[in-house]
């Protein structure tokens, strides 16, 4: 037990990130690592594999915005780790987020009460530029 906060100490924090705040990313020009590392040092990225789904889906079948930026938001989380999660949309990042003990980064406001009232941090987008931890 001891080693594995150990461990997580060297890796950092876990982040979760659902659909909305990966779109986010590229509708306001936001530097998401650069934001990550400000606010809690070192970090590792979870994709739910719901989600990945998701974008996959949104890229082909999507209108407008969410069509034109899920493209680029695959290409951006294909360096992340996308993980097998249980549920779906947010059930899944909710899922990964209580597992890992993690930080969840999202602009829903549904799912950031959601991780609140199971104990857990949230990120979200303040002012159109910057994230903040909740």
């Amino acid at each position: 037990m001891a080693s594995d906060r150990l461990w997580r100490d060297r890796e950092g924090r876990i982040v979760i990130l659902d659909s909305s705040s990966i779109l986010m990313l590229f509708e306001f020009s936001i530097d998401l690592e650069d934001e990550l590392t400000r606010l809690l040092g070192k970090f590792r990225v979870l994709i739910p594999r719901p989600i990945f789904d998701e974008l996959i889906y949104l890229s082909k079948h999507g209108k407008g915005k969410k069509k034109y930026n899920s493209k680029p938001a695959l290409d951006l989380i294909k360096k992340y780790d996308i993980s097998e999660a249980e549920g779906k949309g947010d059930d899944s990042v909710l899922y990964l987020a209580k597992v890992h003990n993690g930080v969840v980064v999202t602009n829903d406001k549904d799912l950031r009460k959601r991780a609140k009232d199971i104990h857990l941090q949230t990120i979200y987008l303040r002012e159109k530029s910057k994230l903040v931890l909740d």
